[in-house]
């Protein structure tokens, strides 16, 4: 595994995937067509959290690039803890999405990480994503 730092918060916006792991696709797709921009030219974000309940919750979002974009474009605002990350890079992801819940389980066994924090995956563009776990 590698590190690296996100040295502010960010601030993101988008909705929870409902129908997870299935909607996940189409969730992006509606924020790729709300926003205007690929992946590449804004980053695109993938949240995974537990409720109280040990259910799985999956955020598609988007950076916002303006104070009040999420409002405007009528999405929820959510925001990507700064601090030191654990990743593992996953090339070509869109033919290997079935990876990346094993990626994921391989690095919850390091120490290092931070179990009470959300999973992140990083959309850079459309060849390259980054598995995220904070570390503690």
């Amino acid at each position: 595994m590698e590190k690296l730092t996100l040295e502010k918060d960010v601030p993101v916006f988008g909705k929870e995937v409902k129908s997870f792991p299935d909607g996940i696709g189409e969730a992006f797709d509606e924020l790729i067509k709300a926003t205007g921009d690929c992946a590449g030219e804004r980053n695109y974000y993938g949240i995974i959290s537990l409720n109280q309940e040990g259910k799985m919750i999956y955020k598609a979002v988007a950076v916002q690039k303006f104070d009040g974009e999420a409002k405007q474009l009528n999405y929820e605002e959510d925001v990507i803890e700064n601090g030191e990350y654990f990743f593992k890079t996953l090339y070509y992801w869109r033919n290997k999405t079935t990876l990346i819940k094993d990626i994921f389980c391989s690095m919850m066994n390091d120490d290092g990480i931070d179990k009470t924090k959300p999973a992140i995956e990083w959309y850079k563009n459309d060849e390259e994503m980054l598995c995220m776990l904070k570390a503690k």
